[in-house]
């Protein structure tokens, strides 16, 4: 599956538009990888337990946008973007979404 977040793809004709493809995942903060963050807010530095979960957050979704394409049996997804909203306070959504296409190599 190609991913990618561009109108077109290099060298490949988009031959059926299949519609969009989406994935997300809501993920909770962890009580204690929070009280660890919330001393690194105080003294400064990166908060790495929120960068690891917002990444295996992103391949979550990725893959489950990939799933979708896959079931309108699409060969990439294009304009891939990623969108993340707060569910509630201890909680966000993150949205993969693209337009799922066929393709041929020209």
């Amino acid at each position: 599956m190609i991913l990618v977040n561009t109108e077109s793809i290099p060298g490949c004709e988009i031959t059926e538009v299949k519609g969009i493809a989406k994935g997300n995942v809501v993920r909770a903060k962890n009580v204690g990888k929070d009280l660890v963050s919330s001393f690194r807010n105080v003294v400064g530095g990166e908060m790495t337990e929120y960068t690891e979960l917002m990444t295996d957050s992103r391949q979550r979704a990725m893959q489950r946008m990939v799933e979708d394409a896959e079931s309108q049996e699409a060969d990439a997804v294009v304009n891939v973007r990623f969108e993340t909203s707060q569910i509630s306070s201890g909680a966000a959504e993150l949205l993969a979404y693209g337009t799922a296409v066929t393709i041929k190599e020209n």
